[in-house]
């Protein structure tokens, strides 16, 4: 597709990149910038604390320039329904590839979204965090409160349990990736509603596209029935492995319900699940914790 053709958003991306690697004699600088482009591209230039830079520091650093033209970023303009179900076929990236498009898509997309009325009540969006060569992507519902003060997910009282649900499994914080359906939190914590996530979940299917895990699991029965597309109980989906683009998905109790219902069956339940992924990973069966 010609790059006049692109969508806006992903003229933007290119054109950005071309300029942090210093590449001025490109197609997307020589075509004519239309005119809807040109308050952004102003903003570029000036704005002290651009994406940009951002991308430039890890070029610095010996990055590779990131493969824009083969990433096949899925256009967030789309309508869900619209979004594929198979499989990924897009290149897998290297992890200095993957680092990069996502501090853009965070810097340029998510952190100044405004596509739905949650925009209006956060205080700051949650993109997500951890290993981007994770073999497991744990998915949440939405950010709670510390959350939003934060920008970070999962780091109130149910973060610290799902940190020791991780640690029994033999592994980090650092070397898991965590997630939401929604980037903002929800008045009240209540669930997302349909219109928000359908508005919000495309960035998070990017991200399952750039890390490429091996394991998916959903925390809660939110994050299961849009994964799933599935109106079915936590009954019956926890325990069970399920398929998602090729990708294996494990449904679990979200930590915030197991600090409700804090009892021997429930907790013996998400061990299962969790030892279940832990054999898919290859990982050693850790001590209990």
């Amino acid at each position: 597709m010609p790059p006049d053709q692109l969508p806006a958003g992903r003229q933007r991306l290119i054109w950005r990149a071309e300029r942090a690697f210093g590449l001025k004699d490109t197609i997307a600088s020589k075509r004519p910038r239309a005119a809807a482009l040109q308050p952004a591209l102003k903003d570029v230039d000036t704005a002290p604390d651009a994406p940009a830079a951002r991308v430039d520091d890890l070029a610095l650093r010996g990055a590779a320039p990131p493969l824009f033209a083969d990433a096949q970023y899925i256009d967030t303009s789309a309508a869900p329904d619209a979004l594929s179900e198979s499989p990924f076929d897009s290149p897998v990236l290297s992890t200095a590839q993957k680092r990069i498009q996502l501090d853009v898509m965070n810097d340029t997309e998510v952190r100044d979204c405004q596509k739905c009325g949650l925009s209006r009540t956060r205080t700051n969006t949650v993109f997500g965090e951890g290993d981007v060569d994770a073999g497991v992507f744990f998915i949440g519902e939405g950010p709670g409160e510390t959350e939003d003060q934060t920008g970070r997910p999962f780091v109130g009282r149910a973060g610290q349990l799902l940190d020791k649900m991780i640690a029994g499994m033999g592994l980090r914080r650092d070397q898991v990736f965590i997630g939401n359906i929604v980037k903002c939190r929800p008045p009240e914590n209540r669930v997302p509603a349909p219109d928000e996530v359908d508005t919000c979940t495309p960035y998070l299917v990017r991200q399952l596209e750039i890390i490429r895990p091996k394991v998916i699991v959903t925390l809660g029965l939110p994050s299961a029935k849009y994964m799933l597309k599935t109106r079915s109980s936590m009954g019956q989906l926890r325990g069970r492995w399920h398929d998602w683009r090729g990708i294996r998905l494990m449904p679990t109790f979200h930590p915030a319900y197991l600090l409700r219902a804090y009892t021997p069956e429930n907790r013996r339940a998400v061990w299962d699940d969790l030892k279940k992924v832990m054999s898919v990973l290859g990982l050693a069966d850790a001590p209990r914790q």
